[in-house]
């Protein structure tokens, strides 16, 4: 069984969170699962990096943008790498154009064009666990490329469609879908199960749980999204057809 997971900046903020989704994704490989981990920037690096940029120019370049964004991503997967590889797992980290991640060329908002997944199979067929930065890719022309809002969550989608997965994992600050946000409402209702359509509807009333353009990706080629918590274990909600 080959399972996708992607973690969010939350989940990978600090060492300890990064030492607790290692364990969940160490014993999803124990249960012999193939694994492939999609990851976020961690916490509040995006923004930061972005403060960093107009501290030095008041118009930065979309394309110098997205040299600088992207790296942060590289800094979750390296660390992500090394503590699986300090627990004894095998482990390569991959950015977005090593994983084969080729995206249109417009700079802050690319979309996947299409994945080369040549390297992801022969790193899984050596039973590694490939660790994957989330939100980028490159285009044809060899240009660093960030995909926008929910880019992980998209990148996540697209190499589970790719690679013809069996499992794609959304772990999140929540444990599920929820008919509101049960951070503000305590009578919000954690759905079982959600369709696409759906989930769309519940993104357009303004639900942040998962982005739209990952949804859709999603229905187009028949993914099931389960949604789950990075800091509880207990059933999430299944996104499907």
């Amino acid at each position: 069984m080959l399972t996708v997971q992607k973690f969010g900046g939350s989940s990978v903020a600090d060492a300890e969170r990064i030492r607790r989704v290692a364990r969940i994704v160490a014993d999803t490989y124990d249960r012999g699962d193939d694994v492939v981990v999609v990851l976020s920037a961690q916490g509040d690096t995006t923004d930061e990096l972005l403060e960093k940029a107009v501290e030095l120019s008041a118009a930065p370049g979309a394309r110098e943008l997205d040299v600088l964004l992207t790296t942060g991503e590289q800094v979750s997967i390296a660390l992500m790498a090394m503590c699986l590889e300090q627990m004894g797992y095998p482990v390569v980290s991959l950015t977005g154009w090593q994983a084969g991640i080729e995206t249109g060329d417009t700079f802050g908002d690319a979309r996947i064009q299409r994945v080369d997944t040549e390297r992801l199979l022969r790193y899984l067929r050596q039973h590694r666990i490939v660790v994957v930065a989330g939100y980028q890719g490159i285009t044809a022309d060899g240009e660093l490329t960030t995909l926008g809002r929910g880019g992980s969550d998209t990148t996540a989608v697209a190499l589970a469609a790719a690679l013809k997965a069996d499992r794609c994992q959304i772990f999140t600050d929540v444990d599920g879908v929820y008919t509101a946000d049960p951070r503000k409402f305590s009578h919000a209702v954690k759905y079982e199960e959600i369709t696409y359509d759906n989930m769309l509807a519940l993104i357009a009333d303004g639900a942040q749980v998962l982005h739209d353009r990952c949804v859709l990706l999603a229905k187009q080629y028949g993914i099931e999204i389960e949604v789950l918590s990075s800091f509880e274990r207990k059933p999430g909600t299944i996104v499907r057809g």
